[in-house]
């Protein structure tokens, strides 16, 4: 999902949101786009000397910081992996420790805290208008923390939905 330009939350503002699950009960999903200042190794010792310590920190969203959890980039659907949530990408529960970690994940983004929603919370948003439902790619998952995400993804959408991929981020300045 993509914030609308007029998306009044502030934790949302020009957010790109994978959803992990939607159910009855509520969704759940990731922030793309909000990278932190700190990697894996620092924020979590256990990861220090693991080959993914230095990977950028990114804030899943405003619910429960202390919490974390990685999107993972299999090489191949191996049987016995993680299961897959589209293409060759996982959930992988960071808690578990380095040594948890399959020899085929070749990517991985680690995340503190997630977006969530209780039951049709996220359908009243959807029916505001404050979110663009978008096809996700795995590049989505792992783009360099320094491009403008929001506006990549709206770019690729079909008009007019994509020519908001230039909407000022404050249009009092425009």
């Amino acid at each position: 999902m993509v914030a609308s330009p007029l998306m009044a939350d502030s934790n949302f503002e020009r957010a790109v949101v994978f959803i992990i699950d939607h159910s009855e009960a509520g969704a759940i999903g990731l922030v793309l786009n909000r990278p932190l200042e700190d990697y894996l190794g620092q924020a979590m010792p256990a990861w220090a000397e693991s080959r993914f310590a230095n990977c950028t920190l990114f804030s899943g969203g405003p619910v429960d910081p202390l919490t974390s959890m990685a999107l993972g980039e299999f090489r191949d659907n191996q049987e016995g992996s993680q299961s897959l949530l589209f293409a060759n990408i996982g959930v992988i529960d960071l808690a578990s420790g380095p040594e948890s970690i399959p020899d085929h994940v070749v990517n991985l983004r680690p995340y503190l805290g997630y977006s969530g929603w209780g039951s049709m919370q996220l359908e009243a948003e959807l029916a505001a208008n404050a979110w663009f439902v978008v096809e996700v790619h795995p590049n989505d998952i792992f783009a360099n923390e320094g491009i403008d995400l929001w506006s990549q993804v709206l770019r690729r959408q079909s008009s007019p939905v994509s020519w908001l991929s230039n909407y000022p981020s404050d249009p009092r300045l425009n």
